[in-house]
């Protein structure tokens, strides 16, 4: 297990994050500085269960994880999962995996490659300021058990792929900028109640009290991925791209051609008369009107 929550953690989460494996049990507690960092995974990968709780460690000594140093075997530890802590001793470590990175200030997005981390039981990303959409390759996690990104700035839609999570016990993404319809109430999802989905103004589905309406689909199709957007951006560098050459073509035309340039302004001219003229006709209506109601 690696747990790093209540530090002073901050920036990304490292994508390299998504190499490691879990197996014996190690730990790193109650520790101040980057001493006790040495070069324990320079070479390796695998460790089960290491821990960083209330040892005020910074991004800078999270941001290479090839920096880290194992040290003594604790005979009893705690760690957070399904929404609770729970102290776990002796060789049951062994058969643990968890990540729980709760309670810092990381930010950025969350790195698609962390839903390869296939054997992870228990992901716990809540309380920091993560950014952009729910990672649709977490439907990857067919082991996970516990999934809490609870108390972010994450938007767009749920993934739907989710629901093929049939592990899933406890899954919280509270208090978010998430929109769109909840996942399907099917298998481990039909039992989620509000609590898991809270605090998402824009989300709407059951278990929530609050039916999907066509806006609120609509602003979850058009931020999906791509985060909190409700516009297209490749649209709309199109459409300006095509609409700026039309009218620069049109300009050019005028000034190269003098006959079209005469033709221009006899248009031009033809509709302002136009216009005029209703207004002009518009006006005297409205006068007679009012006199007529006077008299």
């Amino acid at each position: 297990m690696l747990d790093l929550s209540y530090n002073e953690l901050s920036g990304p989460i490292p994508h390299c994050l998504s190499k490691i494996s879990f197996m014996a049990t190690n730990h790193i507690s109650d520790f101040g500085g980057i001493s006790i960092f040495k070069s324990y995974f320079k070479n390796k990968s695998p460790f089960a269960y290491l821990e960083t709780k209330l040892a005020n460690i910074r991004d800078e000594e999270l941001g290479n994880f090839h920096s880290f140093q194992l040290v003594d075997a604790k005979q009893e530890v705690e760690f957070t999962t399904k929404g609770r802590t729970y102290s776990y001793q002796g060789d049951i470590l062994n058969y643990m995996s968890g990540i729980d990175l709760s309670c810092n200030r990381l930010a950025g997005e969350i790195p698609s490659e962390l839903g390869s981390i296939s054997n992870i039981h228990a992901l716990n990303l809540s309380h920091n300021n993560l950014i952009g959409s729910i990672p649709t390759t977490f439907s990857n996690l067919k082991k996970i058990e516990s999934l809490d990104l609870s108390y972010n700035n994450l938007g767009g839609r749920i993934p739907p792929q989710l629901i093929e999570l049939t592990t899933l016990e406890v899954f919280k993404v509270a208090h978010n900028n998430l929109s769109g319809p909840t996942p399907e109430r099917k298998a481990q999802f039909g039992t989620f109640d509000e609590n898991s989905y809270e605090g998402n103004p824009l989300l709407c589905g059951a278990p929530l009290h609050k039916e999907c309406t066509e806006p609120t689909m609509l602003a979850a199709d058009y931020g999906g991925e791509e985060g909190d957007s409700f516009i297209d951006m490749d649209v709309f560098y199109i459409t300006f791209a095509t609409a700026y050459i039309t009218v620069l073509g049109i300009i050019s035309l005028l000034c190269i051609n003098p006959y079209w340039r005469q033709v221009w302004l006899r248009f031009i001219e033809v509709c302002i008369d136009i216009c005029y003229g209703f207004v002009a006709d518009l006006v005297v209506r409205c006068g007679e009107l009012v006199n007529f109601r006077i008299a």
